[in-house]
């Protein structure tokens, strides 16, 4: 099972951890806001439609941050842009622990959203370009499966100071702890390499610039794999940004949880995200980067419906919750590999990037259209429609987009 870890080199092996260690760290940051959406409910009055446009404008912030990450990391190299996404929402995070209102958390988070978008687009492209082909699926898929680890990161400081300070302190120290991340960069500096495909493409980027890439991810050889990519991360996101923002607030709420008792129903939801994340990166290697797609797809959308329409309770909803986060991080977790083999080095980042947040921007709108319909409808009800509506077009855009397991990478278009 981990003879593919084996076979990389000590380079190779100091990317993934740096990547991994990255993407955890972003996820971290940006799940804090999930956990205290329900104490500014109470604090601050804030509506849940005021929530939802906050964590829906970090989104598309995000959205804007990764293309410009994405552009900038095929001219400037993908490390030195992982580097600056990571402080950047580290800072913003921290400085959301000091705001008063509304209006200022919306300016901070969409500030935050800037570098999550980008640490994304940086790197998902340097652990796919890293590695070699045979493997690739396996690598960016457990690198994906930093997520979990940063939301359990967050599950835990939750816990660990919302038991400790009352609610009015605690949510402004729970921002805080997002400033830690900042630190990793230290590391990475000493320790991750720069990729050998940024640096093979040396001479096309003395002739080109940024609009030259951007002109030729719509060229008519790329725009069929620009718009497939696009609709592919706009399903996939948009369904697991809806359950990553609104199931904190569904458990306490529609389920009246304690504290305690939420944190151990998003314990299973993460673990089952975290096996979701590796699982698909197996089988992604195994079956092929769109079988394993569709099959996520299906699953997720079995698994939303039943957790969120059926009347279940106790063991079984622990069990619906862990089929929840296997099946929709199984979707993300093969879209570092596949767009990494959709584009050539000289637009990889660029288009991967671009293709990623347009769908991160699209599937942005979707927690805000919860927490809209869920006054009318059920916060519940809502959740689940407009999580398979998104897997619904991930399954479309799977059939659509070719086959790439095993493919070299391309070096120029």
């Amino acid at each position: 099972m981990t003879a593919w870890y084996r076979s990389m080199t000590r380079p190779q092996r100091q990317t993934f951890w740096g990547c991994l260690m990255g993407w955890a760290l972003d996820a971290m940051d940006v799940q804090l806001f999930a956990f205290v959406i329900p104490t500014l409910i109470t604090v601050w009055g804030m509506t849940k439609s005021q929530a939802g446009i906050v964590g829906t404008a970090a989104l598309i912030t995000s959205a804007i941050g990764g293309v410009i990450a994405g552009l900038l990391a095929d001219r400037i190299g993908r490390v030195r842009v992982l580097q600056i996404t990571i402080v950047w929402f580290a800072v913003f995070t921290g400085l959301s622990a000091f705001t008063n209102s509304f209006h200022q958390l919306l300016l901070t988070r969409s500030l935050q959203g800037l570098g999550f978008g980008g640490e994304w687009a940086a790197g998902a492209v340097l652990i796919g370009e890293a590695v070699d082909k045979s493997i690739r699926g396996r690598a960016v898929g457990t690198v994906q499966a930093g997520w979990p680890i940063g939301y359990a990161l967050a599950a835990l400081a939750y816990f660990v100071i919302f038991s400790l300070l009352p609610a009015e302190l605690a949510w402004r120290a729970l921002f805080f702890v997002g400033v830690l991340p900042a630190l990793s960069v230290v590391w990475m500096r000493r320790n991750v390499p720069e990729s050998e495909a940024f640096k093979a493409t040396a001479a096309v980027r003395e002739k080109t610039n940024i609009m030259t890439n951007l002109g030729l991810m719509f060229s008519r050889n790329m725009i069929g794999r620009t718009l497939t990519a696009s609709m592919l991360a706009a399903g996939a996101l948009g369904g697991n940004y809806t359950i990553l923002t609104w199931l904190v607030t569904y458990l306490r709420q529609t389920h009246s949880m304690s504290v305690g008792n939420t944190t151990t129903y998003l314990a299973i939801n993460i673990l089952g995200s975290f096996c979701g994340y590796v699982g698909a990166a197996y089988l992604s290697d195994m079956l092929g980067r769109r079988r394993t797609f569709v099959l996520s797809a299906l699953g997720a959308t079995l698994a939303i419906l039943s957790y969120t329409y059926l009347p279940v309770v106790g063991l079984t909803m622990l069990m619906l919750g862990f089929l929840v986060g296997m099946f929709q991080s199984g979707i993300v977790s093969g879209m570092g590999a596949c767009f990494s083999e959709l584009f050539p080095a000289q637009i990889r980042a660029s288009a991967g990037g671009f293709s990623y947040n347009f769908g991160r921007a699209s599937g942005s709108l979707v927690p805000a259209a919860v927490g809209i319909t869920s006054a009318g409808y059920g916060l519940g009800a809502s959740i689940g429609a407009w999580a398979a509506a998104a897997y619904a077009v991930v399954f479309i855009a799977a059939l659509a987009m070719p086959e790439t397991r095993n493919k070299e990478l391309e070096l120029h278009v």
